[in-house]
C-alpha cells in the first residue's frame, strides 16, 4: 500500500495499543494534527480521521461534499481482495450507501415502520428473551457476558420484531453472529439470513399481518422484494454488534465503578446514567467508515482530494475538550453526542430508542434475575477487541450465587 506524503506522519487507528487507550490516541492526535488528522486504518489503509466534534458535525451535515457512495474512493485499485473492511465498505445496493432522492425514499421507509414500533411490546420481547438466555446460565454461578448475554439479545429481538418464526430465531442469531467473522463459513450464513430474510417478505406481501417487517412491505415507498432483504439485512446488522457493545460496556462500567453499585440498590436510573455516559466515554461505535469527499476541499487546516476517505471519529468527537465538559457536566444527562450520528445517514428514527430499550431492559433483567453478579477477573484481564471501528469487549466473565427453581443457593 502507497503511503501518500500527507500520511507520513499518520497514526494506526487500529491493534491491541490502540485498543486498550482510543482516548489517549485521540489526544495525542488532536494536539499534533489539530481537528482532522491524517491516519492508518487496519492494514496500514491511509484516511483522514475527523477528530473534532463541530467538524464531524459539519462532515455528517454535508453530504454534498462528503458523500456515502463508497465508489468514489480512489484508492480502490490498491486495496487486496483480503482486507478485513473490504466487506463493509465494498459497495452494495443497500439504503447505507446510497444518496439523495432514493437514500431519502428507502431511509422514510425504515424510520417509519420503526418509529411505529410499540415500546411496550418491544420490553416485553427483550424480557422474554433476556430470560430465556439467563435461564441457559443462571444455575452454573458464572457466565461471560459477551458471548452468552450481550452478544444474543439485540439479534434474537430484531428477529422476533421482524416477525421471523420463533423455531428459526436461534438459528438466525447464529447465522448473523457467523458472519462477522472471516471463517470459511461466513459465507453460508449469509446465504441462510438472505434466505430468511426473502420468506419473510414473501410472507407478508399481501396480508393483513402486523409488525416491522408488514410495516416496510405495505409502506408507500414501494420498497421491490430486492430492495427489501438488503435494508432489512443491514438494519439487523447495524442494529446488532452496536446495541451487544453497548449492553456489554454498560455492563463493564458498572462492575468497575463505585457510582454505578451492580445491586438492585443502585435502582434503575442508575441504568440509565451508565448507558448514557458508555455513550460519552466508551462509544460502542469509534468510528464510522466512511465518507468520501466529492471534490477537492478544506477540513480542519487539512487538504482534502476528491475521492479520499474520511473516518468519522465518534469516540475522539465525544471527547473534544472544546465541547465534552460542559456537554457531560456531572450527570450524562446531557444527549448531544454523535453516538447516533447526526444528518442525512445518521441512525433511522426510531432506531435509538430502540436500541436503548433493548439495553436497558437487558441489564435490568440482569439485576433483577442475578443481583449479586460481579467480575471473575481483574479489569487489566478485560481485554477490548482491536479494531478501528468499534468499541466492545471480547469477553466479559462474571460469578454470581447459582438460582435453582428459582431458589438462591
Amino acid at each position: 500500500m502507497h503511503i501518500p506524503a500527507s500520511h507520513a506522519n499518520a497514526v494506526r487507528l487500529y491493534g491491541p495499543e490502540f485498543a486498550v487507550d482510543p482516548a489517549g490516541t485521540y489526544r495525542r492526535i488532536r494536539a499534533e494534527h489539530g481537528p482532522v488528522a491524517p491516519a492508518l486504518t487496519e492494514g496500514d489503509v491511509p484516511i483522514w480521521v475527523v477528530l473534532g466534534y463541530r467538524e464531524v458535525h459539519h462532515v455528517l451535515s454535508s453530504p454534498r461534499i462528503f458523500g456515502r457512495d463508497s465508489r468514489r474512493w480512489n484508492l480502490w485499485d490498491e486495496i487486496p481482495d483480503d482486507w478485513p473492511m473490504r466487506p463493509i465498505l465494498s459497495w452494495i445496493p443497500a439504503v447505507i450507501f446510497f444518496e439523495g432522492a432514493e437514500h431519502t425514499r428507502r431511509a422514510n421507509a425504515i424510520s417509519d415502520a420503526l418509529e411505529a414500533t410499540d415500546h411496550t411490546d418491544l420490553a416485553r420481547i427483550c424480557e422474554r428473551t433476556a430470560d430465556q438466555l439467563i435461564n441457559e446460565f443462571v444455575t452454573e454461578g458464572k457466565a461471560d457476558l459477551i458471548e452468552q448475554y450481550a452478544n444474543q439479545i439485540p439479534i434474537r429481538v430484531l428477529a422476533r420484531l421482524y416477525g421471523l418464526p420463533e423455531s428459526q430465531v436461534g438459528g438466525m442469531a447464529t447465522d448473523l453472529l457467523a458472519t462477522t467473522t472471516s471463517d470459511a463459513g461466513a459465507l453460508d450464513a449469509f446465504g441462510r439470513i438472505m434466505e430468511r430474510m426473502g420468506q419473510l417478505i414473501a410472507d407478508h406481501r399481501g396480508t393483513s399481518r402486523s409488525g416491522l417487517t408488514a410495516r416496510l412491505v405495505s409502506h408507500p415507498a414501494a420498497l421491490s422484494d430486492e430492495e427489501l432483504g438488503v435494508d432489512m439485512y443491514v438494519m439487523i446488522t447495524l442494529g446488532q454488534q452496536p446495541t451487544a457493545d453497548w449492553i456489554g460496556n454498560t455492563l463493564r462500567l458498572m462492575l468497575l465503578d463505585d457510582d454505578f453499585s451492580l445491586t438492585l440498590q443502585g435502582g434503575r436510573s442508575s441504568v440509565d446514567r451508565a448507558l448514557n455516559e458508555v455513550l460519552w466515554k466508551d462509544s460502542p461505535i469509534q468510528q464510522m467508515m466512511g465518507r468520501w469527499a466529492t471534490q477537492d476541499c478544506e477540513l480542519g487546516g487539512q487538504r482534502i482530494r476528491k475521492g479520499d476517505m474520511l473516518g468519522i471519529g465518534v469516540g475522539a468527537a465525544n471527547a473534544d475538550p472544546q465541547v465534552q465538559p460542559d456537554a457531560f457536566g456531572n450527570g450524562s444527562a446531557n444527549r448531544a453526542h454523535m453516538s447516533f450520528a447526526c444528518g442525512e445517514h445518521s441512525c433511522p428514527v426510531g432506531a435509538p430508542e430502540i436500541a436503548e430499550v433493548i439495553a436497558r431492559t437487558a441489564i435490568e433483567v440482569l439485576l433483577d434475575r442475578i443481583p449479586d453478579v460481579q467480575l471473575a477477573v481483574g479489569e487489566q484481564r478485560l481485554n477490548w477487541k482491536p479494531t478501528a471501528t468499534m468499541r466492545g469487549l471480547e469477553a466479559l466473565p462474571v460469578v454470581f450465587t447459582p438460582v435453582y427453581a428459582g431458589v438462591r443457593r
